[in-house]
C-alpha cells in the first residue's frame, strides 16, 4: 500500500476567498460532480462517491503568548471496487 500527495498548497487567504472556495467545492458536491483541484503545477481530479465519511476537527496548539487555531475539513471514502461489502467464505 503507498501513500500518495498529488496535491498540496498552504497560502494566506482572506475570508471571503476561503469561502469561495468551499462553495465552489461544496457546489460539485451537491450537484454529484467531480472536483478539479489545481496549484501551481499539480492538479488532481476527484470523484467522490454518493456517501462518503466526513470529519470535522479542530485543534488549538498554546504558543505562550499566542495561540495557533486549526480547523480541518475531511472528506474520505474507498477508491475501486464500487465500496462492495467484503464477505468472508
Amino acid at each position: 500500500m503507498s501513500h500518495q500527495r498529488p496535491l498540496h498548497t498552504e497560502s494566506v487567504r482572506s475570508r471571503e476567498e476561503i469561502a469561495d472556495y468551499l462553495h465552489a467545492v461544496a457546489d460539485s458536491l451537491a450537484a454529484g460532480d467531480d472536483i478539479h483541484l489545481s496549484a501551481g503545477e499539480e492538479s488532481v481530479t476527484l470523484s467522490p462517491p454518493a456517501q462518503a465519511e466526513f470529519e470535522v476537527s479542530v485543534e488549538r496548539d498554546d504558543r505562550g503568548a499566542s495561540e495557533e487555531v486549526e480547523v480541518e475539513f475531511e472528506i474520505e471514502w474507498e477508491e475501486g471496487d464500487g465500496g462492495e461489502d467484503l464477505q468472508v467464505e
